[in-house]
């Protein structure tokens, strides 16, 4: 009876420990991503994530906060080097007994590394706090960046205020002060009054901050990043506000989720046909091929080779590809000139006709 006593412990204790083991969170499947990924894939999927499962755009979900929750702590651990070593190591319990994920806050991490906001609700102050003011500022990005994705570094030095000896006069305001002078008599006057503050003073740090490009953004897009404009010595600091600004390219025009772009070929080919290879984005090659005869401005449409959507990055537009046709430079003579006639039969097609109308 002990023995089967023992052994019923011995299962029980395995069960739980198995029951704790299983409870312990994936966070590469919280992801979507396999133990190989990189950190910029882990990025870029926390990003795209953490857009999806926000609390304030999924409120009718009773488990909303718990998986932005679980979504934060894989970030926390996979993105740090040393975290996820240890994670890949032994797990989750090994991060809790080392005090490593005692302190995270899944939405500090949110906003801190990225600073982007969501167009919900915003909070309202019962006092209004001051505020330094906001730098906007334009970051340059190539098609390519636009096109794939990408993660950009920059370097920030501001004035962050710290403690310091002695108080300062602070929340100065103008007040009315009324005196009587006797009689039924009294003087009604404004005056500048100020409370007394801890001293501050302001001094220079260096932060790198991480923007992120996402596929299909569009010039003049923002990325906000709180609390990193100008200080505010009675406040709280402005925000840092970067705006997409699209370098010139020189193969493609966008246009909207479209691209354009020319492609000049000799009129032997426009005859006889041709094939041209275009370097696309991605680095892939888009083929353009035609055996009839071309037309100088004849135009060429690509459905799906265009930029990604970016509310829909499995969207994309179109690319239109503008023939050109190149004229020979040489100067043919009377009877190459024959020949030419001879081999085109063409009879005169001279018109004159309001071309911008149509004929």
């Amino acid at each position: 009876m002990a023995t089967i006593r023992v052994l019923w412990i011995f299962f029980l204790n395995l069960t739980i420990c198995a029951l704790l083991s299983g409870a312990e969170r994936d966070f590469y499947a919280i992801l979507g991503l396999s133990k190989s990924a990189s950190t910029h894939s882990i990025k870029k999927a926390y990003r795209r994530l953490a857009k999806e499962l926000h609390p304030d755009k999924n409120k009718d979900e009773p488990d909303a906060v718990q998986k932005f929750q679980d979504l934060g702590a894989a970030y926390e651990v996979l993105s740090d080097p040393e975290k996820r070593e240890m994670y890949d190591k032994c797990g989750e319990e090994c991060l809790k007994k080392d005090g490593s994920m005692n302190n995270m806050d899944p939405f500090a991490s949110f906003f801190g590394d990225f600073g982007f906001h969501f167009g919900g609700e915003q909070q309202h102050h019962q006092h209004e706090t001051p505020k330094g003011s906001n730098i906007i500022m334009d970051i340059d990005v190539t098609l390519e960046e636009l096109y794939n994705g990408h993660f950009i570094e920059i370097a920030r030095n501001k004035p962050v205020v710290k403690a310091a000896k002695g108080t300062r006069k602070c929340n100065c305001r103008q007040e009315l002060v009324s005196r009587h002078l006797g009689n039924g008599r009294f003087t009604v006057t404004q005056q500048s009054v100020c409370s007394e503050c801890p001293n501050v003073k302001l001094v220079n740090e260096e932060r790198v901050l991480e923007v992120e490009v996402e596929p299909g953004m569009v010039d003049g897009q923002e990325t906000v990043f709180t609390a990193e404009g100008e200080p505010h010595l009675d406040g709280e600091p402005g925000d840092l506000i970067l705006k997409i600004r699209t370098l010139p390219h020189p193969v493609f025009e966008r246009i909207g989720d479209d691209l354009y772009t020319n492609v000049t070929v000799s009129m032997q080919d426009a005859l006889s046909g041709f094939t041209v290879d275009i370097p696309h984005l991605d680095g892939r090659t888009i083929t353009i091929q035609r055996d009839n005869v071309t037309r100088p401005g004849a135009r060429i449409r690509k459905k799906g080779e265009g930029m990604p959507n970016y509310d829909n990055n499995n969207l994309h537009g179109t690319l239109y590809v503008t023939i050109d046709v190149a004229f020979p430079d040489k100067e043919f003579t009377p009877e190459e000139k024959e020949q030419i006639k001879q081999l085109f039969q063409q009879s005169s097609v001279n018109r004159v006709y309001n071309g911008i109308r149509g004929a």
